[in-house]
C-alpha cells in the first residue's frame, strides 16, 4: 500500500517536506522559481540540487547543498521526501528508479520516460516501494478539466463526435542546438524520443487524452502516426498523431514547430450541438453551444503542492499510473519509421543564423483540416507527403489518383473517390477534406439519403427537423473487386449501412483518354441496384424539403478558383445555372495553390494556372445541375433534385457523366467544337 508523505520527525515533531531538485537548467530554472515561492510560504524546504553544471553563485540559499549527480546527493545522507527530476529525457527513468529505491517520492518531468518498457519498470518500482510519482503535465492541474467534464455530461454541446489538439509554435535553429539530446530520437542506442508530440507540445497530447477519458495503456486501442521534419534533426517537428480510444472516441493531434506565427495551443471537444475549446496554457475555455459563445478562465493547482498534500495516488492530479495512455502514444512514435524530411521547396526560412526558423507552407490550413477531418497529413495529400492508391495515367503521366476512402472518418461517410485530378499540365482541379466541408471528397458518387442512410457525410437534412442535424446514420461504400487496365477501370462496390448490412450494389466504370495536347476526357458510368431484395429510395436534402438543395449522385469538389466563370449554353453565373437542365456546364478560372498548397502545377507551388472543366449531362435522365461557388466551389448532377428516385430489384438506376479537363480558358465555341469532335451529343 502506498504510504503518505511523512512530514514528522522521529520525535513526533512536525517539519517541512525536504525537496531535492535534479537538473537546475532549462526547465529546472522554472522549478527553482517555484521552489523559492513555496519555500518563502514555508510549504517546503529545498535541501539539495544535483547537476553536473551547478547553478550560478547566489542562485541557491546558503543551506542548499549542491551535488554533481543524484547518486552523490543520495549517498550524502537521508533521502529527500520528494526528488524532482528535470533532466534530459533519456535520464528520467534511471533517476526516478534511484530516487524511489532511496525511499523518496518523485516529481517526474514530462515526458516521464522514453519507452513503454521504462514506464512499466518505474511503475513496478513505485508500487514495490510504496511511493508516489507525479508527472509534470502542468495542464492536468487546471480546474478547467473537471468543469469541462461537467459541461459535457450536461449535454450542452450534445454528443461528443471527437476531440482534437492543435499546437502551432515556432522554434529556431538554436532551439535544436540547446543540448546534445535536442531533436534526437536516440543517442548511442539509448532512446530519447524528443519531438513535437512527445516533448515540445506533449501537453496538447496529454490534455487531449485526459479529456478523452484515457489514462491507462488499456484505454488506447490504436495510434496512427504521421511524422515529418523541416529542421535538420532526427525527431519530428510537424506531425499528426491520431489516437482511437477503446471506447471509440478519436483524438487527433495536429502539431508543428514550424508555424509562421506562434499561437496558443488548444484542445477541442467537438459535439453535435457545439464545441468546447480549452487553451490549456491560459486555462481559458471557450464554449460554443445553442446558448451562444462564452469564455471562462479557471485557476490551476500546482502539481508539486498537490504531490505534497497527497496521501495516496488517488489524490494526485497527474499520477504516473494516469500517464499510460500518453506513454502508448510515445511508444508508437518511438517505434515508428523515422520522420520524413519535408523538401526545401515547401519551406521558407525566416530570420538569420541560429535565430532562423522554418515555416512549412500552408501548415495553418493543413492543421485545421487535419483536426476537422480526423486525417493525417498524408491522407490530406499535403504536397510533401507520399500519396498511395492506383493512378489514372495518360502517356505515362498520372492525371488522377484513386483513393479507397477507408481512412476517412466515419461521420464523413467513407467512400472511394478521385483526388487529386490534374490537367495534362499538372494543375490540380479537385479538393478533398476541405475546411468548410471535410466530408467533400474529390470526384465521385455520394447520396445523403438512401433509405434514411447518409452516404454523403456530415449532418443530415430531415423533413421533421427542417434543418441539418447530426445523426448516427452514416454509411460507407467499399470496393469489393476492381479490374484496372490502360484507360479503363471497373469496380464492384457495396453501400453498407451503419450496421454493416448491404443496402446497394454498385457497378462503377471509369474511362479516360487524351483529347489533343491540352485536354483529356474522364467518363464515369455508375449503376445502382438494390441489395435488399426490395425497392430502395435514393434521396437528397431537396427531396426532404430543403429548397434548392437537391445534391447527390455525381459530385465534383473543386479547389480554390480565382476569377471563376460558370456557364451553360443558355445561362451564366451560379444563380442562373443552379437547378437548370442543360447539355453541359463549364467552369473556368485560375486554379491556384491556396493556403494548403493542395492545387498546383508540379514543381511550381503557389502559382495560379488557368483551366476549364466541362461537365456533360447524363444521357439517361434530365438531372438538374447542382452548382455552388459563393459558399464553396462544387458541381454535381442531381439524381434526386426534389423527389426521391427508386432503384428496384431488376430495375437499377444508371447514370453516365463525362468531364473534359483542359488547360487554359475555353470559350463556348471551343467547347461546342470539342464536344462535336468527340462525337458527344450536345
Amino acid at each position: 500500500m502506498t504510504q503518505p508523505l511523512t512530514v514528522t520527525t522521529a520525535g513526533g515533531h512536525a517539519r517541512l517536506p525536504r525537496i531535492a531538485l535534479v537538473g537546475v537548467h532549462g526547465f529546472g530554472e522554472r522549478h527553482l522559481e517555484n521552489l523559492a515561492r513555496l519555500g518563502a510560504d514555508r510549504t517546503l524546504e529545498l535541501v539539495a540540487v544535483a547537476d553536473p553544471h551547478p547553478p550560478e553563485e547566489g542562485t541557491l540559499g546558503p543551506d542548499v547543498a549542491a551535488f554533481a549527480s543524484l547518486d552523490e546527493l543520495l549517498a550524502a545522507g537521508t533521502a529527500p521526501d520528494v526528488v524532482i527530476v528535470s533532466t534530459p529525457i533519456q535520464t528520467h527513468a534511471p533517476l526516478a528508479l534511484a530516487a524511489l529505491k532511496a525511499g523518496s517520492n518523485v516529481y517526474l518531468e514530462k515526458p516521464p520516460v522514453a519507452s513503454m518498457a521504462q514506464y512499466q519498470e518505474v511503475m513496478a518500482a513505485a508500487a514495490s516501494e510504496g511511493r508516489l510519482v507525479q508527472v509534470g503535465f502542468q495542464s492536468l492541474g487546471s480546474e478547467a478539466l473537471p468543469a469541462i467534464e461537467t459541461l459535457v455530461e450536461s449535454g450542452e454541446i450534445g454528443e461528443v463526435r471527437g476531440i482534437s489538439a492543435t499546437g502551432q509554435w515556432l522554434r529556431s535553429k538554436a532551439y535544436f542546438k540547446r543540448s546534445r539530446w535536442a531533436g534526437k530520437r536516440s543517442i548511442n542506442g539509448t532512446d530519447v524520443v524528443d519531438g513535437v508530440a512527445t516533448n515540445a507540445l506533449a501537453h496538447a497530447v496529454a490534455t487531449g487524452l485526459r479529456l478523452a477519458g484515457a489514462r491507462t495503456v488499456a484505454d488506447v486501442e490504436s495510434v496512427d502516426t504521421d511524422l515529418y521534419r523541416a529542421n535538420d534533426t532526427e525527431s519530428d517537428d510537424t506531425s499528426v498523431v491520431r489516437v482511437r480510444m477503446a471506447g471509440g472516441t478519436v483524438l487527433t493531434c495536429a502539431l508543428t514547430l514550424c508555424a509562421p506565427v506562434q499561437s496558443a495551443p488548444s484542445v477541442t471537444i467537438h459535439g453535435t450541438l457545439g464545441q468546447l475549446t480549452l487553451f490549456y496554457t491560459e486555462d481559458r475555455l471557450e464554449v460554443t453551444s445553442p446558448r451562444g459563445l462564452r469564455t471562462e478562465t479557471y485557476g490551476r493547482i500546482d502539481l508539486l503542492e498537490n504531490l505534497l498534500a497527497a496521501r495516496s495516488e488517488q489524490d494526485l492530479l497527474s499520477p504516473l499510473s494516469g500517464a499510460g495512455a500518453y506513454v502508448s502514444v510515445l511508444e508508437a512514435i518511438r517505434t515508428a519509421d523515422a520522420p520524413r524530411e519535408i523538401p526545401s521547396e515547401f519551406i521558407t526560412w525566416e530570420g538569420t543564423g541560429d535565430d532562423a526558423h522554418a515555416v512549412v507552407h500552408g501548415i495553418e490550413s493543413l492543421i485545421r483540416r487535419a483536426t476537422l477531418g480526423q486525417a493525417t497529413f498524408a491522407e490530406l495529400g499535403a504536397p510533401w507527403t507520399l500519396s498511395g492508391g492506383p493512378t489514372l495515367d495518360i502517356d505515362g503521366t498520372p492525371v488522377a489518383t484513386l483513393e479507397d476512402g477507408s481512412r476517412i472518418r466515419p461521420t464523413s461517410s467513407p467512400r472511394p473517390y478521385l483526388h487529386p485530378v490534374r490537367t495534362l499540365a499538372g494543375t490540380v482541379v479537385t479538393d478533398h477534406v476541405p475546411e468548410d466541408h471535410v466530408w467533400h471528397l474529390g470526384a465521385g458518387v455520394a447520396l445523403q439519403d438512401v433509405d434514411g442512410i447518409n452516404f454523403w457525410g456530415g449532418r443530415t437534412y430531415t423533413r421533421d427537423a427542417g434543418a441539418y442535424v447530426w445523426r448516427k446514420d452514416h454509411g460507407q461504400i467499399v470496393v469489393e473487386a476492381a479490374e484496372h487496365a490502360d484507360g479503363e477501370r471497373r469496380e464492384q462496390l457495396s453501400w453498407l449501412g451503419p450496421d454493416g448490412s448491404p443496402v446497394l450494389r454498385e457497378q462503377r466504370e471509369w474511362r479516360w483518354a487524351a483529347v489533343g495536347n491540352s485536354a483529356w476526357k474522364l467518363t464515369l458510368d455508375f449503376i445502382l441496384e438494390s441489395a435488399t431484395g426490395r425497392p430502395v429510395l435514393l434521396g437528397s436534402p431537396g427531396s426532404n424539403g430543403r429548397p434548392q438543395g437537391g445534391y447527390g449522385g455525381f459530385f465534383w469538389r473543386l479547389p480554390k478558383v480565382g476569377d471563376a466563370t460558370i456557364w451553360t449554353p443558355g445561362s451564366r453565373g451560379e444563380d442562373a445555372v443552379h437547378g437548370s437542365v442543360a447539355p453541359w456546364l463549364a467552369w473556368s478560372g485560375t486554379f491556384d495553390a491556396g493556403p494548403a498548397g493542395a492545387s498546383h502545377v508540379a514543381g511550381d507551388p503557389g502559382l495560379g494556372h488557368p483551366a476549364t472543366l466541362v461537365f456533360l449531362a447524363a444521357p439517361q435522365a434530365p438531372d438538374p445541375w447542382f452548382v455552388r461557388h459563393s459558399g464553396y466551389p462544387g458541381v454535381g448532377l442531381s439524381l434526386a433534385w426534389d423527389a426521391p428516385v427508386a432503384t428496384e430489384p431488376g430495375r437499377p438506376v444508371k447514370r453516365t457523366v463525362t468531364v473534359l479537363i483542359a488547360d487554359g480558358f475555353l470559350a463556348t465555341q471551343d467547347i461546342e467544337q470539342l464536344i462535336t469532335t468527340l462525337g458527344e451529343s450536345a
